[in-house]
């Protein structure tokens, strides 16, 4: 396994980071114990989950699984990299979601009990609040990491601006900031090239990109496919959208020897701002699968095909747009 440290901290996490929203809705808690298990046999040292996974408002169900998985000792907990995440609705009451310092105390105390620890190595906000300051977001979190609940703060879905504030908010209060940012990137989903990953990039987060296969559409979506995300409708839609490209793409693939599914996050780890892309397995052998990715090295010929076949914004602004 390849490491690197997470932004500009010293944190050291694997360069494939696996993703748990499946835990719970479409893999078993038997299941996902063994994936996690596999996971850290191949020295995967970092996961990602939500207090949302689950989707039964409130439970927590996918948090739930890996507390009872860190409960099993044998390292699991210290061995492990947790990044989980505070925003969504956990209640029908007012304060039951969002930004505010009530709900991060409260979501935080929530997600230690689920996950059955004392600390959270990375917590996320999945979503910019526009109706709480940056003032009141950073003395909660300031809080939590002075208790020692929460060692890192990272975003998800976050403007470049709204980095470039909550950043420049944080280090008028002498705090570390925002040290990540989750977002949505993919050979098919280049828009965060425009402006998020030069804020990152600038102000020193890691990226940690979500759907890194677009919904399976870059992962041999052209294969059958009777159940898991390929089966549903609209991401039936978009592969019948997209299926020229996706014929080129998968040819392309074929061409050089490799599965498509790697070759995207080749391309995605090919990217030094990138930290680690998000899998999520449904299986042990997806979760074997995704090894080989860490292994392939695209020639610049590739890459240039890769870009014409799936063709980005033009690069960061304002070159993309103007002179």
């Amino acid at each position: 396994m390849q490491y690197t440290r997470l932004g500009r901290t010293g944190l050291k996490v694997s360069r494939l980071c696996l993703g748990t929203m499946n835990f719970g809705p479409h893999t078993t808690e038997r299941d996902s114990f063994a994936i996690m298990d596999r996971a850290l046999e191949h020295g995967i040292n970092f996961f990602d989950t939500a207090d949302v996974y689950g989707w039964k408002v409130g439970e927590g169900l996918t948090e739930q699984i890996i507390g009872k998985w860190f409960s099993q000792g044998g390292g699991r907990r210290e061995k492990t990299v947790i990044a989980t995440k505070v925003y969504g609705r956990m209640g029908n009451w007012p304060n039951e979601r969002g930004l505010s310092a009530l709900h991060i105390r409260r979501a935080c105390e929530g997600s230690l009990k689920r996950l059955r620890t004392d600390y959270i190595d990375l917590y996320q906000m999945p979503h910019i609040d526009r109706d709480v300051p940056w003032e009141e977001i950073w003395q909660a979190m300031e809080q939590l990491v002075s208790q020692g609940k929460v060692l890192y703060v990272g975003s998800s879905n976050f403007a470049g601006w709204h980095i470039a504030q909550a950043n420049e908010a944080a280090k008028q209060r002498n705090f570390m900031g925002l040290v990540s940012e989750q977002c949505k990137y993919s050979l098919a989903e280049r828009t965060v090239e425009l402006e998020v990953l030069p804020a990152c990039e600038s102000y020193g987060l890691g990226v940690i990109p979500w759907s890194p296969l677009a919904s399976g559409m870059l992962g041999g979506a052209l294969q059958r496919a009777s159940e898991g995300r390929r089966a549903e409708g609209g991401v039936r839609e978009m592969i019948e959208k997209n299926r020229s490209k996706i014929e080129r793409y998968e040819a392309l693939c074929e061409e050089i020897g490799e599965k498509p599914a790697n070759v995207a996050l080749a391309w995605l780890l090919a990217n030094p701002v990138v930290t680690a892309p998000i899998i999520g397995p449904r299986t042990l052998e997806q979760l074997d699968g995704c090894l080989r990715s860490l292994e392939i090295t695209l020639s610049p010929e590739t890459m240039t095909r890769l870009d014409e076949i799936w063709p980005g914004p033009g690069g960061p602004g304002p070159e993309a747009w103007a002179w």
